[in-house]
């Protein structure tokens, strides 16, 4: 594998700005994965791991300035978002440390003998260990919360697995930059810089997932990138877990009593909820079935307007921006298709939000509009207006898995009135959030969400944002009649660490 020059591009322009490291050859990747595998012993003191995630955060947070600046030169995304998303990786860290500290994530359960149960129960003492090294696959549209320093890194550090990023090409220079400042964090408690390393380079995202030190791997990204390595990971001769965010279309259903109650609100936040961030959430509501008639004609109004208020952006890297000119040219040619508001090219590096709209009958069959039901990455959506019930379950029944579902109600309906409950019930299937008179952009980092859903939204049952999100880095083992002077610690009856857990059926705290 030659070693190619890794460059900073300026979306904005599209040209080279400077070269910040060379593609990783094979023997490189092999070195970074071996010195992450030596450094797990440094991350088994729980204590440790927490500083050393806390530590990080200060030290990202000392760092705010040139972060932001370098994330912005090679994204496009602006100082306000990236600032602010830099304070939700650093909170990410912080609230990773807490879970650590607690201990329940490890699962602790304790069986002592029972020889009148039928069959008779031996000694019996569960908890999590760490997988091993951990590959995390940078996202583009989040170089903080999603990349070096992001959701995959803060929950396989906290799980105690270390780390190897394949940065993600459209922010190089600031992937490495984020890289030395959680090496330096290390340093500060005596954790090998080997606990995170990082390549760059398609070949070595390839060599990475294969390498035989690899126990599990995270991604964020593209369905096709996504499932070839989907596939690597389940093809090796020893496979591994994978979890992988890969596509949404976040589909939502407005009844015909909301739109009437409200249809102009429903059309300015269904606006700004796909045009925020120029498109480039996963989250970005993609499909909205909204009823035929005159109260869906004051939502699609309301979402004319408000669209064709909103300027023109910039997408994170030309590619992006070519293959989202073709597409919404593409979906705009089929029958029955119609433009309020044209997306595509802005100008010449950048592009223009818009909406399609479709009768729903045209997705409630298999053909060539199913094209309208692939996710399609930028500021675009595509209204199917429905004439009844039975369009909207028909084209919910032929959705694929999506990250979030949303249906916007009246207030009588969210009352329990009407269809409220059955369309609640009839959109849980599909996705891992339901949101009732919301939008799915933002998602919050606390102990109960869930950001992950049935395949193609994700490869697991996982999440990866949220306390929970550390369990895809961790599997159960159980010690069995295993005397007290060779248990791990926390395991021992008089619980020296001070672990919740669950001791002959009764659950301590």
């Amino acid at each position: 594998m030659a070693a190619a020059p890794v460059w900073s591009v300026d979306p904005r322009t599209g040209k080279q700005r400077e070269q910040v490291a060379v593609e990783a050859t094979a023997q490189e990747v092999d070195a970074a994965v071996r010195a992450a595998h030596d450094a797990r012993g440094a991350l088994t003191d729980r204590t440790v791991r927490a500083a050393f995630l806390r530590t990080a955060a200060d030290e990202l947070e000392a760092a705010r300035d040139q972060l932001v600046e370098v994330a912005d030169a090679e994204t496009a995304l602006g100082p306000v978002r990236l600032t602010g998303e830099l304070a939700r990786t650093c909170y990410q860290l912080r609230a990773f440390a807490g879970i650590v500290e607690e201990g329940a994530f490890l699962d602790v359960v304790i069986n002592h003998p029972d020889d009148t149960a039928t069959p008779p129960v031996p000694d019996l003492r569960r908890y999590k260990i760490p997988l091993g090294v951990v590959a995390v696959y940078s996202a583009s549209n989040f170089p903080f919360a999603f990349s070096v320093a992001g959701g995959d890194t803060a929950s396989a550090l906290a799980a105690g697995c270390p780390v190897v990023v394949k940065a993600h090409p459209d922010h190089p220079g600031l992937s490495e930059l984020v890289a030395k400042v959680l090496r330096r964090a290390a340093a500060r408690h005596d954790v090998p810089e080997g606990v995170l390393g990082l390549v760059h380079g398609f070949e070595a995202g390839i060599e990475l997932i294969e390498h035989p030190l690899v126990s599990a791997a995270g991604f964020t990204g593209s369905v096709r990138g996504g499932r070839a390595l989907f596939d690597a990971a389940a093809a090796r001769p020893v496979p591994i877990p994978f979890h992988g965010e890969l596509g949404s279309l976040n589909p939502v259903v407005v009844t015909e009593a909301a739109a009437a109650e409200r249809g102009e609100a429903i059309g300015a936040g269904l606006a700004g909820s796909m045009t925020l961030g120029v498109g480039q959430f996963c989250v970005k509501p993609g499909l909205v079935l909204a009823p035929a008639g005159a109260a869906g004609d004051a939502l699609v109004k309301s979402l004319t307007d408000a669209v064709s208020d909103t300027d023109a952006g910039v997408l994170l890297d030309h590619r992006m921006r070519d293959n989202f000119v073709a597409g919404v040219a593409e979906r705009a040619q089929l029958p029955d298709v119609e433009s309020p508001v044209t997306p595509g090219a802005g100008g010449e590096h950048t592009v223009s939000a818009g909406f399609l709209t479709v009768p729903a009958s045209r997705l409630a069959q298999e053909g060539e509009h199913d094209l309208l039901l692939e996710e399609c990455f930028g500021p675009v959506t595509v209204v199917a207006r429905y004439e009844d019930d039975a369009e909207v379950r028909g084209v919910l029944s032929r959705l694929p898995g999506n990250l979030t579902a949303t249906v916007q109600l009246s207030a009588e309906e969210a009352a329990g009135e009407g269809r409220g409950a059955e369309l609640v019930q009839e959109l849980t299937p599909l996705a891992g959030r339901v949101l009732v008179n919301g939008w799915p952009t933002g998602v919050a980092v606390a102990p109960a969400q869930h950001h992950g859903g049935p395949y193609p939204a994700t490869t697991s049952t996982s999440t990866s944002v949220g306390g929970t999100a550390i369990e895809r880095w961790l599997r159960p083992v159980v010690y069995q009649g295993t005397p007290e002077a060779l248990l791990p610690a926390e395991l021992k009856d008089d619980n020296p660490l001070g672990l919740p857990r669950r001791f002959n059926g009764r659950l301590e705290r």
